[in-house]
């Protein structure tokens, strides 16, 4: 039986105080292949209180029980991985291959490291005669994005269950699928009734409902700036906590010691993964001026070999993208780049030929980027990459900070130590040397319009916390 037009509130499957649907997209297809119902503030009040209810209980349940807990779920969600994949392949357009070896992954791997982060993490510290305890922070409203659709799921759901937290998740309208799939393995876990709660539907008529409601406690959302801010707006009123991951323009600065050929070959690959639709993508590659021509050489052969098509097809490295909206701006500043002067490398508008249904976009690198233009400055979100010469080291680390966005930047060199000297002075969050392995125990959130605080294992658990001091507590003992 599916349960895409129900929400799960308080331990059962329920359909929505007032029907209504919304069409799920195969961005493949152009079609729809399922409908979700679209949840409104009467639903949002049920699943609350079914959150707010059941925050005594569990917020007391010891670590022991909080991490047999977490084990159950990544049981659960390992049974689930082809179910998983076959969702966000269908809802979002990701190639098969690659759902099952990164989306699905993403999932599992959050919950394995937030059960070590569990395993390993404190709750109470003596400092002196105080005692100082960490609290589950209370109801918290999780709004997570289509794109890595489990990886910001379980970002959020697992250390918000680590704290003791009880929760309402809404999963984004666009792909909801697989947010649907991720409550069933939360029913077959035996996640304790009230909970976990889902409610779908879009920003206005649930994600902001949430985030303003006043018997939510915190709210944690990961999507763009502009939805970030009105989030923000929502929340403000009743002084709830906010954590944001948002937007990014990550700058790829390629050091002019770096081995050329692979670090530019890495860097189209890193930036058009996952259809160029990872808010962390290093979409701006600089490169040294008098290398310039010889780095739109290596991209342009690099990204002729992402072969775009059929997310079924075996050989497809790159599906569509996921919707006629993000498919509309991602062709409105390919068409900027080239009428504000950049030389197209490969690709350019329009679909890839032999393909005339689908939101698929042609691979595109852009060469001769000047700092400023609006292919250097907006975030595309799509497989477009900007390549800017640069005269000398402090030119390029200039220009790749001078953006609105710190979320990510990535260096590339063959001297760990001069890498690791450019690392100190670049403002993102996180900064990757020599395209490291993805760490689901480093911190990821951003400075600046990339949003606040930090996600994965620890970094995450912490997030969902209050601190308490009990003065006088005495000795330890």
């Amino acid at each position: 039986m599916t349960h895409d037009l129900q929400f799960y509130i308080d331990g059962a499957w329920t359909d929505p105080v007032v029907p209504a649907r919304i069409d799920v997209i195969n961005p493949a297809t152009e079609e729809a292949f399922t409908a979700i119902s679209a949840g409104s503030a009467a639903d949002v009040d049920k699943a609350v209180a079914a959150a707010r209810a059941a925050f005594p209980a569990f917020s007391q349940t010891s670590k022991a029980d909080r991490l047999a807990l977490l084990r159950r779920i990544l049981d659960a969600y390992s049974a689930r991985g082809e179910d998983i994949a076959q969702a966000v392949s269908q809802e979002m357009g990701a190639p098969l291959s690659f759902a099952r070896a990164a989306q699905v992954w993403a999932g599992r791997v959050h919950l394995e490291a937030t059960i070590k982060a569990l395993e390993e993490y404190e709750f109470e510290e003596q400092r002196g005669s105080t005692r100082v305890v960490k609290e589950a922070i209370g109801v918290v409203g999780l709004i997570t994005p289509w794109n890595w659709p489990l990886n910001q799921i379980v970002c959020k759901v697992a250390p918000a269950l680590a704290a003791g937290c009880t929760m309402v998740l809404k999963p984004s309208e666009i792909a909801p699928v697989s947010g649907i799939i991720f409550a069933e393995i939360m029913v077959a876990a035996g996640v304790p009734k009230g909970v976990f709660n889902l409610v779908n539907g879009n920003g206005p008529d649930v994600g902001q409902v949430i985030a303003s409601h006043p018997e939510v406690d915190m709210v944690s959302f990961t999507g763009s700036t502009r939805a970030g801010i009105i989030v923000a707006k929502a929340a403000a009123d009743t002084v709830k906590r906010v954590a944001q991951e948002l937007g990014g323009k990550s700058p790829n600065i390629i050091l002019g010691d770096a081995d050329f050929e692979s670090a530019v070959t890495q860097g189209v690959g890193a930036c058009f993964a996952n259809s160029g639709q990872s808010c962390d993508a290093p979409t701006r590659m600089f490169v040294p001026a008098a290398r310039h021509d010889e780095a739109l050489a290596i991209a342009k052969a690099a990204a002729e070999t992402h072969k775009v098509g059929d997310p079924r097809s075996d050989d497809t490295v790159l599906g569509p993208v996921v919707s006629q909206v993000q498919y509309d701006k991602i062709q409105r500043l390919i068409e900027a780049g080239i009428s504000e002067g950049a030389t197209l490398v490969t690709g350019g508008p329009g679909r890839p030929e032999g393909l005339n249904r689908g939101y698929y976009v042609r691979p595109t690198v852009f060469g001769h980027v000047r700092h400023g233009m609006a292919i250097s400055t907006e975030e595309i979100f799509g497989p477009v990459l900007s390549i800017l010469p640069y005269e000398d080291e402090d030119e390029a680390i200039r220009n790749a900070n001078d953006t609105v966005y710190g979320l990510a930047a990535y260096i590339q060199s063959q001297d760990i130590a001069h890498a690791r000297r450019v690392a100190a002075r670049l403002r993102a969050g996180t900064v990757n040397l020599n395209y490291p392995d993805w760490d689901t125990h480093a911190p990821f959130g951003g400075y600046k319009q990339s949003g606040n605080g930090r996600e994965y294992a620890d970094w995450g658990i912490h997030d969902f916390l209050e601190i308490k001091g009990i003065v006088g507590y005495g000795a330890a003992g």
